[in-house]
């Protein structure tokens, strides 16, 4: 469905629709005023029920929401004091029809009251009229709409771990609580067209080795379209929430927690090393744009998504991380040993080039087990002097 954007008409060829009305409204104030009894007083009454009909009918037509306030106020205050005089002349033995021309426009004056609207920047109202898409209303300020549209937002009650709504101008539904106590809580109707931050609860999936984590996630979003929005799904906050919820179990399936060898996460054939970990950036991006695909036709943009926890389930963590401890302390000792192998073949190059000592094999043996034994053992080494001879 296409949006249909209301905004506040400019003036033109409506000047002239306002003449000619005005020109109706007056003839018809004139019969009335004819038909009334045509005293002093009628033809004024008259005169001046056309003017503001007019003007009222004119600033509807323009969906101007102030000058609507003003005139609406102004013809209900007219038909009170129509009311009154025709009252009194009713009482004096004159004609009922203004009294009844009163009522009427008493009991049916204030209706325009209803197609006031009122937004705030970053706010849409969409509208229907009588069961049929009327458009939405986007920009700020004070309108004036058919006062038998309806406002309609399927997720207005929809409350989700996200940012404030839009709660402006909204009604106010009772809640009761489990301690008896009414709470009242405004719903509003509004859509509203900020940024908001959508935060579900952690998941636990299984990645690519079949090892359960916990995952959890913030996705960026906001609206821009609010006809599909509204009409193309049920309710476009829980559609998000679960197209969220499916876009994160379908990405994180293809890493693995850790880099991991003969794994490929990019489909393309060949193993590389991303992994949920290492790969954070290219992980939630993949997660915005499977997100994207699936909120397109709901009229909704999102614009980021952060990995907010990770971590490994309860149930594995303690067993992964001796495995983590493990893997540290082998690299550790594998850099020590290479270390130590090192300065063991410097010692001994830079013995052989000065000629300081001349060693046999079975010495350099020696000398090398005690340098290795020194430079690899985790305490501190206690020397012991030999005084006699190796042999």
């Amino acid at each position: 469905m296409k949006e249909i954007i209301l905004t506040k008409r400019k003036s033109g060829l409506l000047s002239v629709i306002t003449c000619i009305l005005f020109l109706a409204a007056t003839a018809a104030g004139a019969v009335l005023a004819g038909f009334s009894g045509a005293d002093g007083a009628a033809p004024w009454i008259g005169l001046c029920a056309a003017g503001i009909i007019a003007l009222l009918c004119h600033s509807m037509v323009m969906r101007r929401g102030m000058p609507v306030l003003l005139l609406t106020a102004a013809e209900c205050v007219f038909a009170v004091c129509v009311l009154v005089y025709g009252g009194t002349r009713f009482e004096n033995g004159g004609s009922p029809v203004l009294l009844a021309v009163g009522a009427v426009w008493l009991c049916i004056g204030w209706i325009p009251f209803c197609g006031l609207k009122v937004l705030r920047p970053q706010e849409a109202l969409v509208l229907t009229l009588f069961g049929r898409y009327f458009g939405t209303l986007r920009d700020d300020g004070f309108y004036f709409v058919n006062p038998f549209c309806v406002a309609v937002n399927p997720a207005a009650k929809t409350r989700l771990n996200q940012s404030g709504d839009v709660d402006g101008g909204a009604a106010p539904v009772i809640l009761h609580t489990q301690t008896g106590t009414a709470q009242p809580e405004v719903i509003s109707r509004k859509i509203s067209l900020k940024i908001m931050t959508l935060n579900n609860n952690r998941q636990k999936i299984n990645d690519c080795l079949g090892n359960p984590v916990e995952i959890g996630i913030a996705v960026m979003w906001r609206v821009v379209d609010t006809a599909k929005a509204v009409f193309n799904v049920d309710n476009y906050k829980e559609y998000l929430s679960l197209q969220c919820d499916g876009a994160l179990r379908n990405i994180v399936r293809i890493y693995p927690y850790d880099v991991a060898p003969n794994v490929d996460t990019t489909g393309d054939g060949i193993a590389d090393e991303g992994s949920l970990r290492g790969s954070s950036e290219i992980v939630a991006s993949r997660i915005r744009d499977e997100i994207q695909k699936k909120v397109k036709d709901a009229g909704l943009e999102v614009i980021e998504a952060r990995i907010t926890y990770l971590a490994y389930a309860p149930e594995i963590a303690a067993v992964m991380l001796q495995r983590q401890q493990a893997s540290a302390i082998v690299d550790a000792r594998k850099m020590i040993v290479d270390g130590a192998v090192g300065m063991v073949e410097m010692a001994l190059d830079r013995l052989s080039e000065n000629n300081t000592v001349v060693l046999d094999d079975e010495r350099k043996a020696a000398m090398v087990s005690n340098l290795l034994v020194v430079l690899c053992g985790n305490r501190d080494a206690q020397p012991v002097v030999n005084s006699g001879s190796l042999y």
